[in-house]
C-alpha cells in the first residue's frame, strides 16, 4: 500500500473489511500495517471522509466484537484438540 494516502487507505480498509468481514487483526494483517492504524482509519478518519461507509464498516466491526467471545472459545478448544493428538 504504498504511494497511498491516508484517506485512500482507509476507504480501502472499510472496503475490504466490509467485502471480506474480516476482523481489524485480518485486515492489518492483509494490508501490512498495526491493528491500531486500522483501528483509527476506520473508527476515526473514516466518519470525516465518507459517514455512510464508516457506518456500514462500524455494522461489521460491532458484529466482529459480538462473536470474539465464540472465537476465542474456538480456538481454545481447537488447541486442546491438537494437543491431544
Amino acid at each position: 500500500m504504498k504511494n497511498v494516502s491516508i484517506d485512500e487507505r482507509a476507504i480501502n480498509l472499510a472496503h475490504y473489511i466490509i467485502d471480506s468481514k474480516d476482523t481489524v487483526r485480518g485486515a492489518a494483517k492483509k494490508f501490512g500495517i498495526s491493528k491500531s492504524t486500522v483501528h483509527k482509519d476506520v473508527s476515526e478518519r473514516l466518519v470525516k471522509i465518507n459517514p455512510g461507509l464508516a457506518k456500514d464498516v462500524r455494522i461489521i466491526l460491532d458484529e466482529n466484537k459480538a462473536e470474539r467471545h465464540i472465537r476465542g472459545g474456538m480456538a481454545t478448544k481447537l488447541k486442546y484438540i491438537h494437543m491431544k493428538d
